[in-house]
């Protein structure tokens, strides 16, 4: 192994997972600042809007947990719960759209749930890293579909939601084999 002196360049493993930690912390930030910005617009529109940042986001394919669910499993806080069930008694919630950014490795996505006839919103805000997710974008295309779950912490299943468009969640869906880095600061729309 090659000495490392004090005078190297290069910033050290421990330093780079240190500024990457830092720069998603800020993308995730921004996410959830969209999410908010999002959810005034909507509500100055007439929309009675649930937002829900997730605690945790899982890319899930049939094959990994105790259930056949797959898509994106979303966790979310005990307090957003009762909200969310709520929104989701309204309506069918038939359109979609997905708002998506890549950040070295790691995807920062908003999915807003639409029911136009109750004029109800459900956002949910999420993240996960690209390596985790080739198992489910397989089966995302194999199905020619795609899913969103929202759960709470303990596993209890407040609902899902299918989706006919793949491509709004995964627009260039071979690159989750070899990941590309990639980020313009701004969440993209992927309609």
């Amino acid at each position: 192994m090659p000495e490392t002196g004090a005078g190297d360049d290069e910033p050290d493993y421990a330093e780079q997972i240190a500024g990457s930690a830092d720069v998603h912390k800020g993308a995730w930030q921004r996410t959830l600042d969209d999410m908010q910005a999002m959810e005034a617009d909507m509500e100055e529109e007439g929309w009675d809007v649930v937002a829900i940042g997730a605690g945790h986001t899982a890319p899930t394919n049939p094959d990994a947990g105790e259930t056949d669910r797959w898509g994106f499993v979303h966790v979310v806080p005990d307090n957003k719960a009762e909200p969310f069930e709520a929104a989701v008694e309204t309506g069918a919630f038939p359109q979609y759209r997905v708002f998506r950014n890549e950040m070295q490795g790691r995807v920062f996505v908003l999915t807003q749930l639409l029911d136009p006839d109750s004029e109800t919103a459900i956002l949910i805000a999420g993240n996960f890293e690209m390596r985790h997710a080739p198992g489910l974008v397989k089966t995302a295309l194999k199905e020619d579909q795609m899913y969103t779950h929202v759960q709470t912490l303990d596993g209890t299943h407040l609902g899902s939601f299918r989706h006919d468009d793949v491509e709004k969640f995964f627009p260039d869906p071979h690159k989750y084999t070899g990941y590309e880095v990639e980020f313009d600061g701004v969440l993209d729309d992927e309609e």
